[in-house]
């Protein structure tokens, strides 16, 4: 049986990372002969969230399937976005009540099945939300890499490398792949964990890297001099880079 190979593109940033995934996943797509894409757009409009209007257009650059953040509610939309469009995840350890959902299983290339869950960690952020590894172990209970479903794709998006670090280890063997995402520098320490699963800290930023984490350095520096923040943070918009894993998978899921 063929590998299954998965492309997971880190936090898109702006004018720019829309630009970089554009620009790069049509190839990559047909170049590593993927059978899905998966992107962080958390940061996508403008620095704050996503709309409707970039999801369809990353759709029909060949992304299938979208993870959310800390900002996925930014946009005024949001709500009812989540509630609309099937291929956007949010962090799934918001309440139910939430509208949305965090894990979802796609039917992806050759009818496989894809279970994509979305974690938001509880490591200095200030939403307050249900444990992550509470929540992952509820959520994959029911199911089993090779079994019912053919793959499993956690995006851990922390700000803590340790927390990260915590969920890859305690979801290795049970999960095909754990990628962190938020802090928007990619780590070098993508390796294949013992237990088989594929884990890298944080894939980075889809955007322009001359930039302080993507925004213009006007905004951050002010509030790191001054305290305060008194100009608005601003995407950068110079070339834009696309930073990725690229996942290939054995026929059991790992």
């Amino acid at each position: 049986m063929a590998p299954l190979k998965l492309l997971f593109c880190g936090d898109v940033v702006g004018r720019s990372g829309r630009e970089a995934v554009l620009r790069h996943v049509p190839a990559l797509r047909e170049k590593h002969d993927l059978d899905a894409v998966i992107v962080n757009v958390d940061n996508a409009a403008g620095g704050f969230g996503v709309t409707t209007d970039i999801l369809r257009e990353f759709a029909r650059a060949g992304v299938d399937i979208f993870t959310g953040g800390d900002h996925v509610f930014d946009q005024k939309d949001a709500l009812a976005m989540l509630q609309r469009e099937q291929q956007l995840l949010r962090p799934h350890n918001f309440p139910p009540s939430v509208p949305g959902t965090g894990a979802r299983i796609f039917t992806i290339r050759g009818g496989k099945k894809l279970l994509v869950l979305h974690l938001l960690g509880q490591v200095f952020h200030k939403e307050y939300l249900d444990s992550p590894f509470t929540c992952a172990d509820a959520t994959l209970a029911p199911y089993k890499l090779g079994g019912n479903v053919d793959a499993i794709l956690v995006d851990m998006h922390a700000e803590a490398t340790s927390e990260k670090m915590a969920i890859g280890h305690y979801l290795d063997g049970r999960v095909s792949a754990v990628v962190g995402s938020h802090t928007h520098v990619p780590t070098a320490d993508a390796r294949i964990l013992k237990g088989g699963t594929a884990y890298q800290t944080d894939t980075g930023m889809c955007g322009d890297y001359d930039s302080i984490i993507g925004f213009e350095p006007t905004g951050p520096m002010q509030q790191f001099q001054h305290k305060y923040r008194k100009v608005r943070m601003e995407p950068a918009n110079g070339t834009g880079t696309l930073s990725a894993a690229l996942i290939t998978l054995k026929a059991d899921g790992l």
